[in-house]
């Protein structure tokens, strides 16, 4: 990537960006001096802005392709052609591709982008790489559901087919849930697919695909699971240390990877069912995976227990550099990361009243190393995501059974109390 677009001065790169927090540091990835980097913010991403910005435009919703393609449009009419437009949050990569095809951008288009967004495409192509999947099918109403369930047998799992953060993911235990008033009305037209129940427990596995092989990579066990939290309990995640399971999983993940990367590096969040043969050799079934930097505190354990930022490598994919691939560190005493969320406990929006004490990690202790726990009198936003959160806490130790406990320590004694915010 040159630092001049000819005849229109520097190299000019849009972001989209929606975080509060640092998930991302910009500035480490692009040039702000050389290059002119200009922002697509909404309002409670706009503080974690760079002050290097070119420029800065703040949307209701950086979702809203029409917002955001005006806001491209007039930057356009600023700073001249765009040569990039970077987007790492999952909620915007749709919106990135319309865009980019609306004003014939370089990177993924809504048709490349189809098969890590609709899970219909990506788990089809995943089946015909030979990798084990849950039975699947579209679903496109009741009684395409009932026609699954008779086959498959039930419970049975609905969901759309784009969706972020477990929205919309539904557990249907028999023919009777299927009544709720609410199952295909609330997004009318929604294309969904159905899926057999797993009972195993999801594991997800973040890192890089090179093209041809496997880069950094930690995989990792979550506490309770995606649809749980957004029922109201907490989610936990905790990395796997154990060479008989990581080993199998370097496996599965490559494969996945392969078959859908098409020879392309991407960053990944890989989920995966781990359960346990007869044998007592694991096994593994694909759920789902995203072309993205895993959300939560992924990207800051990464950066703060591991010395990685992965966020580094998502921008080189989608500016069309070759993405650095370091060498994993080996393991060191406290190597092991994990994390966790608590919900709100009203639904928001809701203002903070108490907040329980948090204890510091030290040799003394088994806390977290690091948390955003919002102070009394904060407002917590109505917003997708786990940002926006009750609290979030980051934990290391020198194995996923410390790390597990000090996890299950703050599940037990932290509280937090809010009220909802009226109107």
């Amino acid at each position: 990537m040159t630092a001049q677009e000819p005849g229109h001065g520097p190299v000019h790169i849009v972001v989209l960006h929606r975080w509060r927090d640092q998930h991302a540091r910009y500035t480490d990835y692009l040039d702000h001096e050389v290059c002119r980097v200009s922002y697509v913010t909404s309002e409670l991403g706009r503080t974690s802005v760079p002050a290097e910005a070119a420029a800065l435009i703040v949307v209701s919703a950086t979702d809203s392709v029409a917002e955001a393609g005006a806001a491209v449009a007039e930057l356009i009419g600023r700073f001249g052609p765009v040569r990039h437009l970077v987007a790492l949050n999952e909620g915007d990569l749709d919106t990135a591709a319309e865009i980019r095809e609306a004003f014939d951008l370089p990177g993924q288009r809504p048709q490349e982008l189809a098969r890590f967004r609709d899970k219909l495409t990506m788990v089809t192509l995943v089946d015909r790489a030979g990798i084990p999947v849950p039975a699947y099918a579209d679903a496109d109403n009741r009684v395409s559901v009932e026609e699954f369930a008779a086959r498959h047998g039930w419970p049975v799992v609905l969901k759309p087919r784009r969706g972020t953060a477990s929205r919309g993911v539904t557990l249907l235990r028999g023919p009777d849930d299927l009544d709720a008033p609410s199952l295909f009305t609330d997004s009318p037209g929604e294309a969904r697919i159905v899926q057999s129940f797993v009972a195993d427990p999801v594991f997800h596995v973040d890192g890089l695909w090179t093209g041809t092989e496997l880069g950094p990579w930690y995989a990792s066990r979550y506490l309770n699971n995606c649809r749980e939290f957004n029922e109201g309990t907490y989610l936990g995640s905790v990395e796997v240390d154990e060479p008989a399971l990581r080993s199998p999983l370097a496996r599965f993940t490559a494969a996945v990877a392969d078959a859908l990367g098409e020879g392309k590096p991407w960053v990944f969040h890989l989920e995966v069912f781990v359960g346990t043969g007869s044998d007592g050799a694991p096994v593994l079934t694909f759920l789902e995976a995203g072309a993205r930097v895993g959300g939560a505190e992924i990207p800051f354990v990464w950066r703060e227990v591991h010395g990685l930022d992965l966020m580094a490598a998502a921008v080189d994919v989608q500016v069309d550099r070759p993405p650095a691939v370091p060498v994993v560190p080996a393991v060191v005493a406290g190597g092991t990361a994990g994390w966790l969320l608590l919900p709100v406990p009203v639904p928001p929006p809701c203002r903070v009243v108490e907040v329980g004490h948090v204890q510091a990690s030290s040799p003394e202790s088994d806390g977290p190393y690091a948390w955003a726990v919002p102070e009394r009198g904060t407002v917590i936003p109505r917003t997708g995501g786990y940002e926006h959160v009750a609290a979030r806490f980051r934990f290391r130790g020198d194995s996923s059974h410390d790390v597990e406990a000090a996890i299950k320590k703050i599940t037990a004694t932290f509280s937090i109390r809010c009220d909802v915010v009226p109107g």
